[in-house]
């Protein structure tokens, strides 16, 4: 987050086309970094309910793919007239101003215009803000920390780990590329190809991002209700059936707007799902989340590049449908695929090696309760020893009772008959001290002392 705001407070500054490709490239990294990062840490927080909290993730992806550009739009829209003004006036007066050789030579420098300046500033702050939330976090322990680590080691392996993730791999790539693709170029070809003016474009492009961050949006409550499976199998079938309406009526104006309708609500919630959907059969941690990045923004780089060479070659043909509907066509096949996989049994060594983890898992959370409990249980056992003390002198008052009520009531008994003290003793079972020993004809007589003092 720190190199995403240096990089975006530093981009309107740049005055060197190559300075500025080397900038954008540092914030690409950074930006992929979070992108990674985001899914990995709410997998690791979450882990089997961590499906609503990435869609409300990727949401805020959208929104802000929705927003950004109308900010922008309301930042820069009163530069028009400005530069066409310094355009005229520079072009008039070239030959008695010439500008200056060190403007020339310059790396860095304020940009002509403020308003450009400002939108990126406003950004990088906020992103800055942002930032300092996160390190305060990052210097607080969590009470769940040891918890979480112990949990972190009962791990989930699919027999066929490796070719899951190289399936996911080439799933998201052509996701992602169908939906940046689509998005990138319906302006120009709904313009273009189906006749469109440039506000009815505008609307169709805004059309497809507004249900895309909407229907993300509502994939928040879905996601609580709904399995990820069930939910990627849905936005299968709906890009499927929107992309095939758009090539068999490309020119028809109702057409695209309720296909690219549906096209932009089906494509809102399959790479989200798609982690929840394999966190379910393994354990996703930042090499596999990373995997699945790259391939989403291999697509974004490949596959708008292939339809823009074919929109050059071929411009009667709309590239960019046959390319969504051949995306929509391969994460179709590739699903039920990744999905025969990911149920297929394990071998008996796999899971006896899933067993004896789970055994040490659940015993270094059982050792950590133990030792996250050392403190409490030290101060529990000093209030603990004050109570036994007390408890020890009542019992010891009370056991002195009890004796002298027992030789108090011998004491009685003996000033009877002997005789008729026996007979009461056993027909009544009064109780009597075990050091008294009754006979016919002579008094009782204590025969040991030290007994009856241990009594």
């Amino acid at each position: 987050m720190l190199g995403t705001s240096v990089g975006l407070c530093l981009v309107p500054f740049c005055k060197k086309a190559i300075l500025l490709v080397v900038m954008m490239a540092g914030l690409g990294m950074s930006t992929g970094m979070l992108d990674t990062g985001g899914n990995v840490i709410i997998l690791h927080i979450w882990r089997g309910e961590a499906a609503p909290h990435l869609q409300a993730l990727h949401f805020t992806f959208a929104l802000g793919a929705f927003l950004a550009p109308l900010l922008a739009k309301l930042a820069l829209g009163s530069s028009g007239p400005s530069e066409n003004h310094t355009i005229a006036d520079m072009s008039n007066h070239s030959e008695l101003s010439p500008p200056p050789v060190a403007d020339s030579e310059a790396i860095f420098g304020v940009p002509a215009n403020e308003n450009l300046l400002w939108a990126y500033m406003v950004i990088g702050t906020y992103v800055l803000v942002i930032f300092f939330f996160f390190i305060i976090l990052f210097f607080q322990k969590s009470p769940n920390q040891e918890k979480t680590k112990a949990t972190a080691q009962k791990s989930r392996t699919a027999k066929h780990k490796n070719v899951l993730l190289g399936l996911l791999f080439v799933f998201f790539f052509f996701y992602v590329g169908a939906e940046v693709t689509y998005g990138s170029y319906i302006f120009s070809f709904a313009m273009l190809h189906a006749g469109m003016s440039e506000s009815q474009a505008a609307g169709l492009n805004s059309a497809f991002w507004g249900t895309f961050a909407a229907c993300r949006g509502m994939a928040i409550c879905f996601a609580t209700c709904m399995k990820p499976g069930t939910m990627i199998v849905l936005c299968n079938v709906g890009s499927l059936a929107s992309s095939l309406l758009l090539v068999i009526f490309d020119k028809n104006h109702i057409c695209l707007w309720v296909a690219t309708a549906v096209y932009g609500a089906s494509m809102a919630t399959t790479f989200p799902s798609g982690i929840s959907w394999i966190e379910q059969y393994m354990t996703i941690k930042g090499k596999a989340a990373a995997l699945f990045v790259i391939g989403a923004a291999m697509g974004e780089m490949v596959i708008p590049a292939v339809v823009g060479v074919l929109q050059g070659k071929y411009p009667y043909l709309p590239g960019v449908l046959y390319v969504s509907l051949g995306s929509a066509i391969a994460t179709v096949v590739l699903f039920p695929i990744m999905y025969k996989l990911a149920t297929a049994p394990l071998d008996r060594k796999i899971q006896e090696s899933r067993r004896s983890e789970d055994q040490k898992a659940l015993l270094s959370s059982r050792f950590n309760d133990e030792d996250e409990d050392d403190d409490d249980d030290d101060d529990v056992e000093e209030g603990a020893e004050e109570e036994w003390n007390e408890a020890d002198f009542e019992m010891i008052e009370m056991n002195n009772t009890m004796r002298n009520s027992v030789i108090e009531t011998s004491r009685k008994i003996l000033r009877e008959s002997p005789v008729e003290t026996s007979s009461q003793l056993l027909s009544n079972d009064i109780p009597f001290s075990s050091s008294l020993v009754i006979t016919g004809n002579s008094p009782v007589k204590h025969l040991n002392t030290e007994r009856e003092k241990n009594d």
